[in-house]
């Protein structure tokens, strides 16, 4: 049986199983019914991890084992399977959450915001800098300065751009209704339906190829690519906490923005 890497890569991600899991399974979805022996020898997966990575799969809920000798497995039917696993995620992702809360409460953390407090004491606030990598990482970093805006945010963005930071800002809003939130963008028809939702956002356009945010005159993100040109887990952004750089670009910010 051939399966393309690239197709095993996406089931691996997105299933969340190892790569040995994912060739047993595809091997099994391609002959229905099949014992460990025959799926080693269709997925080249060694024979003798072939019992164990079917037995993982059929606590996970992908196969059954099917009744009487010799041996059988069943696939699930990949509709089952799908819904199995979102189940599964979910009550993963909420016991987390149950925990994340438990751990704000507790000594843990308070140890950790005292060790957090006393290391920033040691820093110059003027050094307070770094690489976000990854465009995951980059919309955690925004979401972050998003939450904790006092007075401002000012950005500046590529269509594609305004479509992921809306994202991030929508849920936001109500928190940030006496935060000043300015928005420069390209004019593109795609952006229109999500103009809509942002209530309270005051939006022009015009020009645009830069990607930064300014916030509360005191820190900035700067995106360093082309974001048409990088793939999102190679884009970086750099964070700066500067009031004296950050009003610098604000001036400017201001000055593009009359221009509109």
């Amino acid at each position: 049986m051939i399966v393309k890497e690239d197709f095993l890569k996406k089931l691996k991600g997105s299933f969340d199983l190892n790569i040995y899991e994912v060739k047993i399974w595809t091997a099994l979805l391609s002959k229905g019914v099949s014992s460990a022996g025959e799926l080693s020898d269709i997925s080249e997966v060694p024979r003798s991890r072939s019992y164990d990575i079917l037995e993982s799969l059929e606590k996970k809920g992908f196969v059954v084992m099917k009744l009487g000798k010799p041996i059988k497995y069943i696939a699930v039917e990949p509709k089952e399977v799908i819904e199995r696993v979102k189940r599964d995620f979910t009550l993963r992702a909420g016991e987390k959450v149950k925990m994340l809360e438990k751990v704000k409460d507790s000594n843990t953390y308070k140890e950790l915001d005292l060790l957090h407090k006393h290391g920033i004491e040691n820093i110059d606030p003027t050094s307070l800098s770094g690489a976000i990598k990854g465009r995951r990482n980059i919309n955690d970093q925004l979401d972050t300065l998003f939450r904790n805006a006092k007075e401002s945010i000012l950005i500046s963005t590529t269509a594609e751009g305004f479509l992921r930071k809306s994202e991030i800002l929508k849920p936001l809003l109500n928190k940030l209704k006496n935060v000043k939130v300015k928005i420069m963008v390209p004019k593109d028809d795609k952006i229109k339906e999500f103009v809509k939702d942002l209530k309270n956002v005051s939006i022009k356009y015009g020009d645009i190829n830069s990607r930064f945010v300014l916030v509360d005159s005191n820190e900035l993100m700067f995106m360093v690519m082309d974001d048409s040109k990088v793939h999102e887990s190679y884009d970086t952004g750099i964070w700066v906490k500067s009031p004296y750089f950050v009003k610098s670009l604000e001036n400017l910010f201001n000055l593009s923005w009359k221009g509109l």
